[in-house]
């Protein structure tokens, strides 16, 4: 069927264009090279896809203005789907084809009435994209009836929501209202407070000035008294060591007159030098010398006033006074320090020491380190420490002072009928702690 000359009553459909000007884009890449018209040679190496999309414009034109293009590409049309293309030839659009195939063949083939084809594909495209439009407009609608529902709903909530934070606001603001006044009376019960200690600090800080005062004239009414108090006992302590000196020199000048004698007695008896004391006489173990000890601390007054005795004789029993002082260390530290403690004491007082250990079941004699104007002995095989001690008592010349350290009663009792004074191992102990 030849072309005749149709004219569309619009511009074609852009659907039906994409249609016609894909199917020029195939045939184009399938024709030889001369018959490919010049304005297309430069997109025909191009791949389908994108020939399609940047050469859209120059091959929609030349389906327009090449006649022979156009063919070729209808040929395809004729291979590729016949009975479209035969139905289409005569004019005729089949029900059950897609509109869009229909409109882009007849555009292509030319037949007679091809242009009110394309019309009516247009005509149907448009139809159904008013209808659409339509459906989406209606969805539309009712969505935005949806949202302003919901946007009903949810003021109504912010609302009630907001009517309830403003009420407790204000409930909260008229708290702070009360506890702001409240706040108030209180501070201006503070400053009234404030002001009223001010006074009685003032007050007192006035007094204490005034109490200064009087104590500053006091302190130097007192201060003057006591240098008259002082004065006077200046006088009366220059008086008393002049009454002193005399008294000084008479009681001297009898020691130097008994002195003298008892020297005149010593030769005039021809006495030896005292080389061996009674104590040395009672028989008991001396311990092994194992070097000087080192001195303790200072002894208590009331056993130094008994050590102060001319001539006396301290006997300790070793034993009772360590396990009275130090019953948690072993017997070699006790006896280490007691026989320090007493060489600490002999030095200080000049006092003859002895002490005494229990060695009754020793089968060697223990070293001991005794410092010079101590005496230590062990009791021997068999005898007791205690009876060493009142041996030791009994040796000593009727007249001289002997002191005993000892706990034990019947050691106190016997050296008391022996004549000794008996002391507590705690008296000593405190001694020897000072």
């Amino acid at each position: 069927m030849t072309e005749t000359p149709e004219a569309l009553k619009g511009p074609l459909p852009e659907p039906v264009r994409q249609r016609v000007v894909a199917l020029a884009s195939d045939t184009l890449g399938e024709l030889a090279a001369d018959e490919v018209p010049s304005t297309l040679r430069p997109f025909a190496r191009f791949a389908p896809g994108r020939r399609a999309r940047l050469a859209a414009t120059p091959l929609a034109a030349a389906l327009e203005s090449d006649i022979v293009f156009r063919q070729r590409v209808s040929e395809r049309i004729r291979s590729a789907v016949p009975d479209l293309a035969e139905a289409v030839g005569h004019g005729q659009a089949p029900p059950a084809a897609d509109p869009l195939d229909v409109a882009a063949a007849a555009f292509l083939l030319r037949p007679v009435g091809w242009a009110k084809i394309v019309d009516d594909v247009a005509d149907h495209l448009e139809r159904e994209a008013l209808a659409q439009t339509s459906g989406a407009e209606a969805e539309t609608v009712a969505r935005l009836r949806e949202q302003v529902s919901a946007a009903r709903t949810e003021a109504r909530a912010d609302r009630d929501r907001l009517r309830g934070e403003l009420a407790s606001l204000k409930e909260e603001n008229a708290t702070l209202r009360k506890t702001l006044k409240q706040a108030r009376d209180r501070a201006s019960l503070a400053e009234k407070e404030a002001a009223k200690q001010a006074e009685l600090a003032a007050e007192i800080r006035d007094q204490a000035t005034s109490d200064s005062a009087r104590a500053d004239s006091e302190l130097r009414r007192i201060r003057s008294r006591l240098t008259d108090v002082e004065s006077s006992l200046e006088t009366a302590r220059r008086s008393a060591r002049e009454g002193r000196d005399v008294a000084s020199a008479r009681l001297r000048l009898l020691m130097d007159t008994l002195v003298d004698a008892a020297q005149g007695l010593r030769r005039e008896l021809a006495l030896p030098p005292v080389t061996t004391r009674p104590a040395d006489t009672v028989a008991a173990h001396s311990p092994a010398s194992s070097g000087a000890a080192a001195a303790g601390p200072e002894d208590a007054a009331s056993l130094e006033t008994l050590l102060g005795l001319p001539q006396v004789h301290l006997v300790v029993d070793g034993y009772n006074v360590t396990k009275t002082a130090w019953p948690t260390l072993t017997l070699e530290t006790q006896r280490s320090r007691l026989v320090t403690g007493l060489g600490g004491l002999a030095g200080r007082t000049g006092a003859e020491i002895t002490c005494v250990f229990d060695g009754a079941k020793l089968d060697v004699t223990p070293a001991v380190a005794v410092p010079r104007g101590v005496r230590v002995r062990f009791s021997p095989a068999g005898v007791t420490a205690d009876e060493v001690i009142r041996r030791l008592v009994a040796a000593e010349p009727p007249g001289r002072p002997v002191v005993v350290v000892s706990s034990d009663r019947e050691v106190a009792d016997g050296v008391r009928r022996a004549g000794a004074r008996p002391v507590a191992a705690t008296a000593l102990v405190r001694a020897l702690s000072h």
